[in-house]
């Protein structure tokens, strides 16, 4: 699995221009399922996401977590984010896992974030959305359960 994550002082989700997701201080993270994928690989994201150390400290340095800082986590499925960008100029989606697979390892996420952590908003799978955030520093990592 792939997740793109983004420091943000606030996140929000709309579909149909209805809210469905929003938080304040936290991690906004779009979330890419790729072919292969596995439970434990949505296992390894989520322990990933609450304990990657992108918040800053007393000093200012990077060393504290999600789960230490507080804050909500904003999980937003992107399939375009397993795109195969290697080569020419238009994505191929073969690396992509195929839409019911993704839907259950993004849903098994979801479900173990929420148990997890708590404050968890998500956006809808399969679903046109606008997200709209402001990115905290800017802090941006790409997180890859791919050994």
């Amino acid at each position: 699995m792939i997740a793109l994550i983004q420091r943000v002082t606030q996140a929000e989700v709309t579909v149909a221009g209805q809210s469905i997701g929003q938080i304040g201080a936290g991690i906004l993270a779009l979330v890419g399922v790729v072919a292969g994928d596995a439970a434990h690989d949505a296992d390894r994201l989520l322990d990933r996401l609450l304990t990657y150390r992108i918040f800053p400290d007393d000093s200012g340095r990077m060393n504290l977590d999600l789960a230490q800082r507080g804050g909500g986590l904003l999980l937003v499925p992107q399939f375009t984010l397993a795109a195969d960008t290697r080569k020419g100029t238009r994505p191929g989606f073969s690396t992509a896992a195929p839409p019911q697979a993704a839907r259950g390892l993004f849903d098994h996420l979801l479900a173990n974030a929420r148990q997890r952590h708590p404050q968890v908003a998500s956006g809808e799978f399969g679903a046109d959305m606008q997200v709209a955030l402001v990115n905290d520093g800017p802090v941006t990592f790409i997180l890859n359960t791919a050994a």
